[in-house]
């Protein structure tokens, strides 16, 4: 399973979004913070810090392949090399 923790209105976040549909995957978003860092959920920001030891977004979790990453464009090239 794919799980996306995100913001709304973050251009980063809008990125690995857009390439989850182009590829047609299913996923999981968590919002744990606003774009400008106010914590908007209080338990998926904290399992965002706890798996990826910051707070940084976009995060992506895939728990099939037992892997998690920042970075849009990792995010994106990951993407595309295992559901592309």
């Amino acid at each position: 399973m794919l799980e996306l923790y995100q913001a709304e209105g973050c251009p980063y976040s809008a990125t690995v979004r857009e390439k989850l549909a182009d590829l047609g995957v299913s996923y999981v978003a968590h919002n744990p913070r606003s774009h400008g860092g106010s914590v908007r959920n209080e338990q998926t920001h904290r399992e965002l810090t706890d798996l990826g030891g910051e707070d940084q977004i976009p995060f992506l979790l895939d728990t099939h392949r037992e892997e998690a990453l920042y970075e849009s464009e990792d995010i994106v090239e990951y993407l595309e090399a295992h559901y592309g």
